[in-house]
């Protein structure tokens, strides 16, 4: 931020110079290419990072926004978000305010910013750009609003449940697939003399009621069709979502999850001590948790990271992020230019080789540490659920998280259903 207020400063200075100076020979004028830098500003949660930073996402991000400076001879300016800085406001809604307001050219978009940005048209549509003819499917469906390619992600994020073996194998069970199995594992448990078989936070439960609501969906061969029932209102989302919020309140009744704990505890924060410890059998977390010690990446027992359970079995769960372009970004063109480079084959290999995560490209597939390659194997084989799409007109992952939140406070059933009716019903009178 410091470097480009001092860019824009300096700017300012010559132009006064040279409006107060009179001067009408063009041997006085410093020309117009020596004088401007290509700048592109993005905004994101994090700074560019410390060459000897040892945070092997960031840096991978970092390499190829250097590929595209080169590329481009261009210079990105990180202009970042810090929560002391914005008080009380998350980063959604800083984000949305800035590209509402056209204040950078690059955004690292959630999936419920890119379809609020995306509807109101305050997103360029990058489906023109080469690097988006290599794109999976899925990337295109979660990603697509009104039509346009708005957001184009650098990994794929699934989430999976990260389970302990050995404490199943100590209990003579199997992995679950069902959501009934997955009781029984947990009743198991307990008569074991685990009290609470499922550590949860504040923020992911989402993913069970995503992987019943929408094992069908999207893997029944008729995703198209019920989605515009959906957005048309036909259908109802409730009626999708009521089997994983029931699911949630027996884990809640049989004390299979502490709610209270949960309700008030950040990821990997709340319940990662007692599962490295072999207390807790059970959690839910993201790929890269897996690849880093920070998270779960060095446990003492063997781990493997399955789907949820669903009516189709073990069902990984996958929300996008993704890279966006202002409508009316300052510098428009070299911004497409840099997400075409960031998101580019040669690029997308370098950052899934670095962070050992699933890419979103087509023509790139990476190894994975063995306890991720059961949920792997799943998503190449296009067994699925989208935590986001922009394509619903409900925005999913956000609105689901709060809607748990209020279960896990007490809410009932139903009255979280009747939040899921009142969201459908605003989005139908727009």
């Amino acid at each position: 931020m410091r470097r480009w207020i001092a860019a824009c400063l300096a700017a300012l200075t010559v132009l006064t110079l040279a409006s107060c100076g009179g001067h009408t020979d063009p041997k006085n004028l410093i020309s117009q290419d020596d004088e401007e830098e290509r700048i592109i500003n993005l905004f994101s949660p994090m700074e560019k990072s410390d060459p000897n930073a040892e945070n092997v996402a960031r840096t991978a991000s970092d390499l190829t926004v250097a590929m595209a400076e080169e590329a481009l001879g261009a210079t990105v300016v990180y202009r970042t978000y810090t929560a002391e800085n914005y008080q009380d406001k998350t980063y959604d809604e800083v984000c949305l305010d800035r590209a509402r307001n056209d204040m950078d050219d690059v955004y690292l978009l959630n999936p419920d910013a890119i379809l609020t940005l995306g509807a109101e048209g305050k997103l360029r549509d990058l489906s023109g750009l080469d690097s988006a003819k290599n794109l999976r499917e899925i990337i295109r469906t979660a990603n697509t609003v009104d039509g346009k390619l708005v957001a184009i992600p650098q990994e794929v994020v699934a989430y999976g449940l990260f389970v302990n073996v050995d404490l199943f194998r100590q209990c003579g069970l199997e992995l679950p697939e069902t959501p009934e199995e997955f009781l029984e594992c947990c009743r198991a448990f307990q008569e074991n003399g685990i009290e609470t078989p499922v550590g949860a936070n504040r923020w992911w439960l989402e993913t069970f009621v995503f992987a019943q609501a929408y094992a069908d969906l999207y893997n029944g061969g008729n995703t198209r069709a019920e989605i515009e029932a959906l957005n048309s209102g036909e259908a109802r989302y409730s009626d999708y979502m009521r089997p994983g919020f029931t699911f949630l309140q027996t884990l809640i009744d049989e004390g299979y999850i502490d709610a209270e704990k949960a309700l008030v505890s950040e990821a990997i924060e709340g319940e990662g001590a007692d599962f490295l410890a072999g207390k807790t059998p059970i959690v839910m977390a993201y790929w890269g948790a897996a690849n880093t010690e920070t998270a779960y990446g060095k446990t003492d027992f063997e781990m493997q990271v399955i789907g949820f359970p669903s009516s189709r079995g073990q069902m990984p769960v996958m929300p996008m992020t993704g890279w966006a372009v202002g409508a009316e970004a300052e510098h428009a063109e070299d911004a497409m230019a840099m997400i075409d480079v960031i998101t580019s084959d040669e690029a997308l290999k370098l950052y899934s080789e670095t962070n050992r995560v699933i890419s979103p490209s087509k023509n790139i597939k990476v190894d994975c540490v063995p306890a991720l390659r059961p949920l792997n194997d799943r998503i190449e084989e296009g067994v699925y659920v989208l935590g986001s799409n922009a394509g619903m007109n409900v925005e999913q992952w956000g609105n689901t998280c709060l809607i748990v939140r209020d279960l896990l406070g007490g809410a009932t059933v139903e009255e979280c259903m009747a939040s899921f009716d009142a969201l459908q019903d605003e989005a139908l009178n727009k």
